[in-house]
């Protein structure tokens, strides 16, 4: 049993809420462990296709405990952010697409969290922010790397060195946020999106996921072998056949995940 992240299935969609909206989940060791538990659930489950990360109360989740970072020396720190790096690129390789869904802050060890998931759909009052420079320190869990990734150098610069939080508006403009909807109707959107990624042929679907990630990392010549690559491994499935058979006898395709 969970006690930091409430985990739920549905239609083939996993959704894990951050649940420590006292301290606007903050992100300690606990919760970390438990993310961890839960995406080795998650993984284990053939019958998901897509995985949604979002919070409770007013935050996606503010940051890092600062009370659990505070006393730590050199070497406890390398160990922490080893750790939730590790957790954090775990979730960005993730077999299924991840939805980071932000209602609120998204700060800090929030952010980074929110980065290592492929699509960030953010409501209107949603606040995404680097500030760790002001606490003396700089991001421990890939942000440095994730943000410049997203925004480029010298925006990813700007946002660290300042600390400065930006609104939904600007998120979106950067690059941060790829979507914005009405705060109300925001969980609806997000998954209104899963179902629409999770009626595509799911071994199709990963494969997309697997090509882009890989080639994210390659020269343009390299990108685009690894593209051939997962391209024709997808004529290997059942998928594959059923859909394009589907198109061709004009009717909806049913997809196996084989």
């Amino acid at each position: 049993m969970s006690e930091h992240i409430i985990y739920h299935i549905a239609d083939g969609i996993a959704t894990l809420t951050l649940n420590r909206p006292k301290v606007l989940n903050a992100i300690n060791y606990d919760l970390l462990k438990e993310l961890d538990e839960l995406l080795d659930q998650a993984a284990a489950d053939d019958s998901l296709r897509v995985l949604i990360l979002t919070g409770s109360g007013k935050a996606f989740a503010a940051g890092a405990d600062i009370a659990q970072q505070a006393g730590m020396d050199q070497e406890e720190a390398a160990k922490w952010g080893r750790y939730g790096s590790g957790i954090f690129r775990r979730l960005e390789c993730f077999p299924i697409p991840t939805l980071a869904v932000v209602n609120g802050y998204a700060l800090g060890g929030g952010c980074e969290m929110a980065m290592a998931c492929d699509l960030i759909l953010a409501g209107e009052k949603a606040k995404f922010g680097q500030p760790e420079t002001g606490l003396g320190i700089t991001p421990g869990f890939s942000g440095t790397q994730r943000l410049l990734r997203r925004v480029g150098v010298s925006k990813a610069k700007e946002l660290i060195y300042t600390g400065r939080m930006i609104d939904a508006q600007e998120a979106l403009q950067i690059g941060l946020a790829d979507h914005i909807y009405p705060d109300d109707q925001l969980q609806t959107e997000a998954l209104a999106m899963a179902k629409k990624i999770a009626a595509n042929a799911p071994v199709a679907v990963r494969y997309a996921k697997c090509a882009i990630n890989e080639g994210a990392q390659a020269d343009i010549d390299t990108a685009i072998t690894i593209e051939n690559k997962w391209f024709s491994k997808c004529f290997a499935t059942q998928d594959q056949k059923e859909g394009m058979q589907a198109f061709l006898e004009k009717r909806k395709a049913t997809f196996l995940n084989k």
